[in-house]
C-alpha cells in the first residue's frame, strides 16, 4: 500500500518518494515494522491468552511443569507481523509476493486448526495426519502449477555485464525463459534441469520435466513444514533457527534478483525476484520479535500455528528461488529432527519384532536427547546413544542447535562461490 501511495508521490515530485523504489530501503523497513508488530501486537494478544486460558497443556517430560499454563498458538503473533509489512511495503502484483502471501495464510489457518482441536477440544492429536498431508500437498500444487502457468515466473541465464565509454550495458544471451532447472551445491555447471532428468519421455520431456518439478515442490513444502513442526520444542529453539536460516534465504534472494550480482555469481537471475526479498527480511523480524515473548522462560509457545506455517515458508521461498537442493544442508538441523525421529520408530519395531525393547537416541525429536531426565527413561530399554553425563538445559540445548543452524546457513552461502 506504501509502496504504490509512494510511487503516486514520486510522479509529483514530493521529496523522498523516491526511497520506496530502493530494495534496501524497503527491507530494512519490512524488517522494523515487522519487529514493532511482533512485540507491540504480542504482548496484547499474549494477555488475551491468558485471559481466556488459551493454554499450553502439560508435557510427560517437563519435569518442573514449567511449560503448564503458557499460552499457545502464538504463532497467530508470527503471521501478522509477516502480513502486515508485506501489505505496506511490498509489491502486491508480483506473482512472488503473492504465492509467499499464500503460503502464510494457507499454513496459518491449517496450523491454527490442530491448535484449536488441541486446545479446545482437548483432542491431543489434533487434526488427523491425512488432512495435514492433503492440505500441504494441495499448497505445493498450487505453487508448482502458479510458476509453471504464470508469464512473471521466468529467469534469464548466462548474464554478462560490458562495460565501455564509462557507460554500462547489461546483454543477456537469451530472453527471459521458463526453466525447470534447479541449483545444485560443490557443483560447476551446477544446474539441474528437470526437462533434462525426464529425457527419456522424447518430445514430451518440457511437459515431463514441469511435472517433476510440481512433484519436487511438494515434496519440499510437506518436508520443510513438518521438519520444522518437529523442531519446535524448546523455548526459541525453531524462531531462532528460523530466523537465521531466514538471514540465509535472503541474501540468496537478493543476489538471485540484481543482475549484477547475478551475473558475477554465475546463477540464475529473476526478475521480480526482489519481493522475495521483502517478505523474507519481514519473515526475519517477526521472529526475531517473537523471541521477545518466545526466549527461556517462554511467555507463548507458538503452536503448530506457527511451526507448520514457518517451515511451509522456508520450503517455498527455496522453490521460488530454485534454490531447493539446499535445503539439505541450510535446513540440516530439520533433516536431523525428522531422521531421528524415523530411524527410532524404525529401530523400535525391529527390537519389538524381537521381543526387545531398543531405542538409538534417548528420546525423539532430536533436541529431546540432549536434556531429557534419566528418571523418565524406560529402564527396561536399551539406548545406542546414551547421551550426555547430566541433561542439558534447554537453553544450553537451543542456543547449541542455533550455532550449527549458523555454520550450515554459512556452508550455504559459501556454495555460490565454492563449485
Amino acid at each position: 500500500m506504501l509502496y504504490y501511495l509512494f510511487d503516486l508521490l514520486k510522479e509529483s515530485g514530493f521529496p523522498g518518494a523516491r526511497l520506496m523504489g530502493y530494495i534496501s530501503f524497503r527491507s530494512l523497513l519490512a524488517i522494523v515494522i515487522a519487529l514493532i508488530v511482533s512485540t507491540w501486537f504480542g504482548s496484547g494478544l499474549i494477555k488475551y491468552f491468558r485471559k481466556k486460558q488459551i493454554t499450553e497443556t502439560l508435557r510427560e517430560f517437563d519435569k518442573n511443569n514449567l511449560k503448564a499454563g503458557v499460552p499457545t498458538m502464538g504463532g497467530i503473533i508470527i503471521i501478522i507481523a509477516i502480513l502486515v509489512p508485506c501489505l505496506l511495503v511490498g509489491r502486491l502484483d508480483n506473482l512472488y509476493m503473492i504465492l509467499l502471501m499464500v503460503t502464510t495464510v494457507w499454513l496459518g489457518i491449517l496450523g491454527f486448526a490442530d491448535d484449536y482441536i488441541k486446545t479446545f477440544r482437548k483432542n491431543k492429536d489434533g487434526i488427523p495426519g491425512k488432512i495435514k498431508i492433503i492440505a500441504q500437498v494441495g499448497l505445493g500444487l498450487i505453487i508448482g502449477l502458479a510458476l509453471y502457468l504464470s508469464p512473471q515466473a521466468v529467469m534469464r541465464e548466462n548474464v554478462t555485464i560490458e562495460k565501455s565509454n564509462n557507460t554500462e550495458e547489461v546483454y543477456h544471451r537469451s530472453n527471459p525463459e521458463k526453466l525447470t532447472k534447479t541449483t545444485i551445491p560443490f557443483i560447476k555447471s551446477h544446474n539441474l534441469d528437470y526437462s533434462e532428468v525426464m529425457s527419456f519421455c522424447g518430445e514430451y520431456k518440457d511437459v515431463a520435466g514441469w511435472i517433476l518439478f510440481v512433484i519436487v515442490t511438494i515434496i519440499v513444502v510437506t518436508a520443510v513444514s513438518n521438519g520444522a513442526n518437529l523442531n519446535d520444542g524448546m523455548d526459541g529453539m525453531l524462531a531462532g533457527n528460523a530466523a537465521i536460516i531466514g538471514v540465509a534465504l535472503a541474501v540468496l534472494a537478493y543476489v538471485s534478483s540484481h543482475v549484477n550480482w547475478a551475473e558475477y555469481l554465475n546463477i540464475m537471475f529473476l526478475p521480480g525476484g526482489e519481493e522475495v526479498v521483502i517478505f523474507t527480511f519481514a519473515f526475519i523480524g517477526a521472529l526475531v520479535g517473537f523471541l521477545w515473548y518466545n526466549s527461556f522462560p517462554a511467555q507463548v509457545f507458538m503452536g503448530d500455528t506457527g511451526s507448520l506455517t514457518i517451515g511451509g515458508i522456508i520450503g517455498v521461498i527455496a522453490i521460488l528461488l530454485h534454490k531447493e537442493i539446499l535445503l539439505v544442508l541450510l535446513c540440516g538441523i530439520f533433516v536431523a529432527e525428522n531422521m531421528s525421529v524415523i530411524l527410532q520408530v524404525a529401530y523400535f519395531k525391529r527390537g519389538k519384532k524381537k521381543g526387545v525393547k531398543q531405542r538409538i537416541f534417548r528420546r525423539t525429536p532430536l533436541h529431546h536427547h540432549y536434556n531429557v531426565e534419566d528418571e523418565k527413561l524406560d529402564k527396561e530399554c536399551t539406548y545406542i546413544f546414551k547421551g550426555p553425563e547430566k541433561p542439558l538445559h534447554e537453553s544450553k540445548v537451543t542456543i547449541r542447535f542455533w550455532i550449527v543452524t549458523i555454520i550450515m546457513a554459512a556452508i550455504t552461502l559459501m556454495t555460490l562461490k565454492i563449485r
